[in-house]
């Protein structure tokens, strides 16, 4: 006989009694029937569980280990049955949201508004610096939805099959230190720029081809660039060693300064990308339409260039089919 959870709840409610006789009336079965499934129950384990006299039902050694498995065992099993069902009849929740990204200016208020309209929902995240190895994780399964930005007019990777909308486009900004020449300027010239030391986090971003691009366009080659995470740019770049480039909405940091890059030469578009005949596929609207939420509230922290949006709708937030969006309305809490 293979134990299962009704014989662990046998146990626990002729140790809860105290009485083979009162577990049996709480479990509704006569007390003869529940004397014998608790023989089988005891030759399964190996040995008595309980010792039995006049004065009750005791458990033995072994009946105590059993015990505190079942204690641990039956209520989790409880848990995972209401959760179950709880996401079982939620109307078009997806119950469980694996989001993959690196560097995303709205992972952490789309994740936070997921969890305020499905509480019981599961969202798990995972970081790459790889478009690719973003997309071929929600090419297998592995991942619900990828959030990755592209340069300019770039094309996301194709050949997984995944279906991309935009959820923004902003122009790429340079990040300096606060001491630095040009910081109190509104806008600066990428050729200004074309004696700078560069740093730049790895992966697919700017720093490729249409950064040399957009530096050749300006007349010069980008001197030496350094390549770390995102914690060491800040501090190469606080050093005066380096700048660099970044999203324009960067998290302000004490010290450093974002401006933009005259005329725009740089683009940066956030994408959601998930497999169209994923059980994603059915509610990504909807997680569409919150991570444009995401985006405008990330604005709040930023009102100038929240301004500068206002006077360039060709930028910002989209709409669902991939235009520009107004941003003039920002939640702020």
């Amino acid at each position: 006989m293979n134990l299962e959870l009704r014989h662990l709840r046998v146990v626990c409610a002729i140790a809860e009694t105290g009485s083979v006789t009162k577990a049996a009336s709480a479990l509704g079965l006569a007390q003869p029937a529940l004397t014998a499934q608790l023989q089988r129950i005891e030759r399964t384990l190996g040995g008595p569980l309980f010792e039995r006299d006049r004065r009750g039902a005791r458990p033995t050694a072994l009946g105590e280990l059993v015990l505190s498995r079942a204690r641990v065992l039956l209520p989790a099993m409880k848990g995972l049955q209401d959760e179950a069902a709880r996401l079982a009849g939620a109307d078009d929740a997806l119950g469980r949201y694996r989001f993959g990204g690196v560097n995303s200016p709205i992972l952490g208020r789309l994740v936070h508004r997921l969890a305020a309209e499905q509480p019981h929902a599961q969202i798990t995240t995972y970081a790459s610096w790889s478009a690719d190895e973003l997309a071929a994780l929600v090419a297998g399964g592995r991942l619900d939805f990828a959030l990755t930005g592209i340069c300019g007019d770039a094309t996301p990777p194709a050949e997984f099959g995944l279906s991309w909308r935009e959820v923004a486009v902003d122009p790429v900004l340079v990040l300096l230190p606060a001491a630095h020449p040009m910081a109190d300027r509104d806008e600066v010239g990428l050729g200004e720029l074309r004696h700078e030391q560069w740093v730049a986090a790895p992966g697919d971003g700017c720093f490729g081809d249409c950064f040399a691009a957009a530096c050749a366009r300006a007349g010069f080659t980008p001197r030496k660039v350094y390549e770390t995470d995102v914690r060491g740019c800040m501090d190469l770049v606080d050093a005066g060693e380096a700048v660099a480039l970044c999203q324009a909405t960067f998290r302000p940091v004490a010290g450093l300064v974002t401006r933009r890059l005259a005329g725009t030469p740089l683009r940066w578009r956030l994408l959601l990308g998930w497999h169209p005949e994923s059980p994603a596929a059915r509610v990504a609207d909807a997680v569409l339409e919150d991570a444009v939420a995401a985006y405008t509230d990330s604005l709040a922290a930023h009102p100038d260039y929240l301004a500068w949006l206002l006077r360039h709708p060709e930028f910002g937030a989209r709409d669902g089919g991939g235009a520009a969006r107004a941003t003039g309305r920002v939640r702020t809490a």
